[in-house]
């Protein structure tokens, strides 16, 4: 496997399983969650993406500053 291609892998959460927690920490990576589930089922995956979609919805949808038209001068 090329090392490369953990750049570009997002980890949803960390299994309170023993030998999950060890691969997380032999590849060198942060889950996005950890809340203490062993339910197996891609729970922890589901929860991760909707965390993932609403980050990326603020960074391409949410207006900024200047498009909104607010200003931080004094009037």
């Amino acid at each position: 496997m090329n090392s490369n291609v953990l750049d570009y892998c997002v980890f949803g959460h960390c299994s309170e399983e023993h030998a999950h927690r060890a691969l997380l920490e032999y590849l060198q990576v942060q889950p996005l969650l950890d809340l203490g589930m062993r339910l197996g089922e891609g729970s922890g995956a589901a929860l991760a993406l909707s965390v993932v979609r609403a980050a990326v919805a603020l960074l391409t949808e949410m207006a900024t500053f200047e498009g909104a038209g607010v200003s931080n001068k004094d009037d």
